[in-house]
């Protein structure tokens, strides 16, 4: 399967929320999580809610671009794999549909340089 990336417009924030009560669910990128120990955001730094224990600013992101089937293996693996070879650390999010790579701002221009020497497509949003 050949890869291609979509850049996303925008920072993100990764966040530690002390409840979900403020959270935009309705914004543009909304990506929560929880488990025993504590309560996740991923969003627009824009949307980051008051109510956030620690949040760390200064991330930019792109997606796989297209609908991926459960039954494609390695799609992830080999993204993260080129970007740690171009020293580029990553924070991943899966959903139903796609994988979504996140950056911190610094490592952007790394990361960007290391896709296109990889020869995926990429594209703006």
């Amino acid at each position: 399967m050949e890869i291609k990336i979509e850049i996303i417009d925008g920072e993100f924030s990764v966040c530690k929320v002390w409840d979900f009560s403020q959270v935009n669910f309705e914004a543009e990128y909304c990506f929560t999580g929880k488990t025993d120990e504590e309560k996740s955001l991923v969003c627009l730094t824009e949307d980051v809610p008051e109510n956030t224990a620690v949040r760390d600013d200064g991330w930019r992101a792109f997606r796989v671009q297209g609908v991926l089937d459960f039954s494609l293996i390695g799609i992830l693996s080999r993204i993260s794999a080129v970007l740690a070879e171009s020293g580029v650390g990553i924070f991943a999010i899966s959903t139903y549909n796609t994988d979504y790579i996140l950056t911190k701002r610094d490592n952007w221009e790394m990361a960007l340089q290391a896709i296109k020497k990889a020869g995926w497509g990429m594209r703006a949003q």
